[in-house]
């Protein structure tokens, strides 16, 4: 039981991790699971320490939502960006498809274009001639 803790050090109560150190009166006590946060009666957040003697449990709830939140900012961004990613590597086959028409097009009417000079000189060679 952890109340066999009290009075010692917080180091030999939070060999148990069911347990949580009160700085408050020196006590050990067994860790409220059915509450997530331990409750002010009980011990305050500022006093309180579990899992290690050198962070209060205030600081690591902070430690705990800080880094989860970084997480979870960083998978949106690495979301985001490969979402931004794929949408613009759709668009550009588009625009390269688009550009090669365009090209094709091109080369079209300077065929077409040289084609009916060549007519036209055709046709004043065979005036010419006969």
């Amino acid at each position: 039981a952890c109340s066999e803790f009290s009075q010692r050090s917080c180091e030999e109560c939070l060999k148990n991790v069911s347990c949580l150190w009160c700085y408050t009166n020196n006590t050990c006590i067994d860790y409220p699971v059915r509450s997530i946060l331990p409750p002010s009666s009980l011990c305050s957040l500022s006093k309180a320490r579990w899992g290690v003697c050198w962070i209060n449990f205030e600081a690591l709830i902070i430690a705990i939502a800080v880094v989860s939140g970084l997480i979870l900012v960083s998978i949106t961004v690495c979301c985001c960006y490969c979402c931004y990613c794929r949408r613009r590597s759709r668009s550009r086959p588009d625009e390269e498809e688009e550009r090669l028409a365009r090209k094709r097009e091109e080369r079209r009417l300077q065929s077409l274009q040289r084609k009916h000079e060549r007519k036209m000189k055709h046709d004043e060679i065979r005036k010419k001639y006969g």
